[in-house]
């Protein structure tokens, strides 16, 4: 799906806000295809061709954090990076791991409730399977849990008033990250919230247009999608 999305999008700059590789997972069990060769080379070219490649590691990523300030083939380390909209709007790009509590003082509890989301994934994959035999679209089993069940509504409520906090600290505009695998933008107290959610359940990703407004692109499936149905490529 981000291979598509990427087939259909040019930008100037592109920021991988963490989490990029599965690297929990992988420590487990070894998995890589032929189609993840493919998305780290079309990356890769992208830098070769001019964009602007900046990667922000998160938890999942996190041995990328010990090059911090680097670049390898074009693409920029960083810890956090500031984007400046064409409106001329500042915005701090992090992961934001940071500020979930659960991640910094409690891992094995991280590390199990990891092992959970995935059951439920594997469980949302044979769900659409189903669904796409019988002609439904796409649904997301995680993303209904988390909307319905209180305790993830206040989490990801709480989350985001934090990280929209340090924000306001740091004096800039609003912020982008990603961590919760839930897709947002709205303004919180002055402080525009923006979370590009993921590409294992949600398939979004923000982006910029020309004039400096944002928006949150939700991917539609190729094999669902109608002719003519593809947004135009955008910037960011």
């Amino acid at each position: 799906m981000l291979l598509d999305f990427l087939r259909w999008h040019e930008c100037d700059t592109l920021y991988l806000v963490g989490d990029i590789i599965d690297g929990w997972s992988l420590r487990k069990s070894w998995f890589w295809r032929d189609i993840d060769n493919e998305l780290v080379q079309r990356i890769l070219q992208r830098a070769s061709d001019g964009t602007e490649v900046i990667y922000v590691p998160g938890n999942h990523d996190e041995a990328v954090r010990d090059y911090f300030g680097m670049e390898f083939a074009g693409v920029q380390v960083r810890e956090e990076a500031i984007h400046e909209t064409a409106d001329g709007r500042r915005l701090l790009i992090i992961h934001g791991d940071e500020f979930d509590s659960v991640v910094r003082y409690a891992k094995w509890l991280a590390h199990l409730g990891d092992t959970a989301y995935a059951i439920a994934l594997s469980a949302n994959h044979w769900l659409n399977v189903i669904r796409r035999r019988l002609g439904y679209p796409y649904w997301s089993l995680s993303a209904f849990l988390k909307q319905t069940v209180k305790n993830a509504v206040q989490y990801i409520s709480r989350y985001e008033t934090l990280v929209a906090e340090a924000a306001r600290e740091r004096g800039v505009d609003g912020v982008v990250c990603g961590h919760i695998h839930h897709a947002e933008m709205r303004d919180i107290d002055g402080i525009l919230y923006c979370n590009d959610g993921d590409w294992v359940e949600s398939c979004t990703a923000l982006v910029e247009h020309f004039d400096g407004s944002l928006e949150i692109v939700h991917w539609v499936d190729p094999a669902q999608a109608t002719q003519g149905a593809r947004p135009l490529a955008m910037a960011s």
